[in-house]
């Protein structure tokens, strides 16, 4: 059985960071071969003076307008939000992007723990142009666009060991951080409801499965783009899925959403994600 740990803390505070030094010298020989980088997060604390920065999830030069799901009410709800200030964007990249990304990897590289051939993945969003606006181009883009800037710079530093450094592009799915996303879980409901009749549905653990099978531990590596990631969401934007799914979106409605799309299969991810609406326990007993 392999050996492992599992270590619960603030991932950004230098006690959480001893505490994985520790380990990794304790219970896995001082070094290690890779590292998932995947952190959510609406507050850092400033790295310099412990003050608290904050992300915001905001378009950029323009106001949004669209539907959200209101999970706790089970209902679409109508939200308009204003452009991010220029200190919003800054914010965001600080506690969103690649800085503490970096920092972990040259943390572990001046203890000396980095394997011969090590691998850092981090995971981000880039999505159709339906989702642009509140994403790829809002705040949450920008820092992504810095996670790829930092995945680039690791890459060269990482040349001497025979690792790289990547960042992942993946689907759209349902975690504890993108149903909170305005504006994404209609689109999620409609593309969970086309991918699931073509046959190309997969949720958190089956496309980490594909990652792992398929591109970082290939025997050739990993396939990239122009801009060196690894696409995850090759299957959400096949032209045919995203066709089906935009003629979805232009039907849905605040009174026909339940119906037309996946809203019943967003909703038992999300509580089971949280540990409820699972057939098998009994949540009346105490």
């Amino acid at each position: 059985m392999s050996n492992y740990k599992n270590l619960v803390g603030d991932a950004f505070s230098a006690s959480m960071r001893e505490q994985v030094l520790n380990t990794i010298i304790n219970d896995f020989g001082g070094k290690v071969d890779l590292v998932v980088y995947s952190l959510a997060t609406g507050v850092r604390p400033d790295p310099d003076n412990g003050n608290l920065i904050r992300s915001v999830i905001k378009p950029v030069g323009s106001p949004y307008t669209g539907l959200t799901l209101n999970i706790e009410k089970e209902q679409l709800e109508a939200v308009t939000l204003e452009p991010a200030s220029l200190q919003e964007i800054d914010s965001t990249i600080k506690v969103m992007g690649g800085e503490d990304w970096a920092d972990w990897i040259e943390l572990l590289n001046h203890h000396e723990m980095l394997a011969d051939g090590f691998k850092t993945v981090a995971y981000s969003y880039v999505g159709p142009e339906s989702t642009q606006a509140i994403y790829h181009k809002g705040t949450l883009g920008h820092a992504k666009k810095d996670l790829q800037y930092h995945a680039e710079m690791m890459h060269e530093w990482l040349k001497p060991l025979g690792g790289d450094a990547w960042v992942a592009v993946c689907k759209a799915l349902v975690t504890k951080a993108s149903v909170f996303i305005p504006g994404l879980s209609p689109y999620v409901m409609a593309l969970f409801k086309v991918t699931k009749e073509m046959g190309l549905h997969e949720g958190c653990i089956e496309q980490m499965c594909r990652l792992f099978a398929t591109q970082l531990y290939a025997p050739a590596g990993p396939t990239l783009d122009s801009e060196r990631m690894i696409r995850m969401d090759d299957w959400e934007l096949r032209d045919d899925v995203q066709l089906q799914v935009n003629q979805l979106l232009a039907e849905m409605t605040p009174e026909n959403f339940k119906e037309l799309v996946d809203y019943q299969g967003l909703r038992q991810d999300f509580m089971q994600l949280n540990g409820f609406d699972f057939g098998n326990i009994d949540y009346e007993q105490k």
